[in-house]
């Protein structure tokens, strides 16, 4: 008897769903290629962005401003290197820093300690045999119309709100442990001083000058004579009247850090720095931050730049110094405080990082776990992060070298 088969019913081929062929494999070459030719297209528009608003809205000396200008680069400039999502969570530190920074004056107020008024005045008297370095460098200095040397002096003073992000932005993208280790000794110092603020409010030059010594009497803040100005007062006020000056010029003490801008007729940006320094913490003198912070990036770049740069770092250290006396924003004394600060921070982080665990420094995690036998699964972490971002030359030294030391620890079976 025959069985009976089954009938098979063939589908047409219409019907048929086409097989997708395979994709091919993806070239890692010819993406990073594509991703150089994006990234390069990105850095050419932000810069293009950055010169318009420039020449529209003048120089960034907004210290928000200039961290979203560093930071966008950063993002543009990251595509295809690294996550740009490291660009947000790397650059937090600083944005909280300028946030701290603007609420420290209203912290002062809570805290309610007198502001200095006299005492700055008295030091700077007695460093240099009963003169006031502010008051001399005005009488013998200051010209009626602000001559081309004063552009100088206003562009070193802005600096402080440039320089550290963009040196800050340059390490980033060579060397991210060296920014790792800018950021630390930025956030350190900004903090400390802020501290210092909040607990020791001092008056500038530019205050003292306006103000007589019945106006602050008790150690106030933020006495009306302080939003004045200079001419008229009695004896100069706190700092003593200027004895002589040059034909034309004004002949008491005046805040001139941002007079230097008439000459390039950057009125605009001489007014928005000027309204700018009146919402910030006006009694943050001791110590001088500018002073303290030129001197840190000048010592962290100090190993790292070539021997033919150093000048160029401690003349920028002098100058910024000068600027701050000229231009009677700080006495000798807060530059003095503020350079003993910077040193002190250094010193202290140093130390610190001298004392972490030698896993977390680059390049050295593989050789440096054989010293770490209590925890071989962080050690193994350690080594695969760093061999992630070292060169590609040092990769397979430091796989080479976990692997032996993880042979030599197994116990002999």
């Amino acid at each position: 008897m025959q069985v009976p088969t089954a009938r098979v019913t063939r589908v047409p081929d219409v019907l048929r769903r086409p097989r997708k062929p395979p994709k091919p494999p993806i070239d890692p070459e010819a993406r990073q290629r594509r991703l150089t030719v994006v990234r390069r297209a990105a850095v050419a528009t932000w810069a293009t962005v950055l010169v318009y608003r420039t020449l529209t809205a003048g120089v960034a000396f907004n210290r928000e401003l200039v961290l979203v200008y560093v930071a966008t680069g950063l993002l543009a400039a990251s595509i295809g290197r690294r996550k740009m999502l490291m660009v947000v969570r790397d650059w937090l530190p600083f944005a909280v820093v300028l946030l701290v920074y603007d609420i420290s004056r209203g912290a002062a107020k809570l805290v309610g300690t007198p502001t200095l008024w006299q005492w700055q005045v008295d030091a700077d008297q007695w460093l240099f045999f009963g003169k006031v370095p502010t008051v001399w460098l005005q009488e013998h200095l200051k010209l009626a119309v602000p001559p081309w040397w004063e552009v100088v002096i206003s562009t070193v003073y802005m600096s402080f709100f440039v320089l550290p992000y963009v040196v800050a932005g340059v390490l980033w993208l060579r060397d991210r442990e060296d920014w790792k280790a800018f950021v630390r000794r930025f956030v350190a110092l900004s903090f400390t001083a802020l501290a210092i603020y909040i607990v020791l409010p001092a008056a500038p030059p530019w205050a003292a000058a306006r103000c007589t010594p019945a106006d602050v009497v008790g150690g106030p803040s933020y006495p009306t004579c302080m939003f004045g100005t200079s001419q008229g007062v009695p004896d100069g006020g706190l700092l003593g009247s200027m004895q002589t000056s040059q034909p034309g010029a004004s002949d008491f003490v005046e805040r001139i850090s941002t007079r230097g801008w008439e000459t390039l007729h950057l009125h605009v940006a001489r007014d928005l720095v000027n309204s700018g320094q009146v919402s910030v913490n006006m009694v943050a003198a001791i110590p001088s931050l500018h002073a303290a912070l030129a001197a840190m990036v000048a010592a962290f770049l100090w190993r790292r730049v070539r021997r033919k740069w150093r000048p160029v770092l401690a003349g920028y250290v002098l100058m910024m110094a000068f600027t701050l006396v000229y231009s009677a924003e700080h006495y000798v004394i807060d530059i003095l405080l503020g350079w003993g600060l910077a040193a002190l921070v250094l010193a202290a982080v140093s130390r610190w990082e001298s004392r972490r665990p030698k896993y977390d420094l680059p390049h050295d995690a593989a050789a440096d776990c054989r010293t770490i036998p209590r925890d071989p699964d962080r050690c193994a972490a350690g080594v695969q992060r760093h061999a992630a971002a070292a060169p590609p030359d040092v990769v397979p030294a430091l796989v080479r070298a976990n692997s032996a030391d993880q042979q030599g620890g197994q116990p002999d079976g």
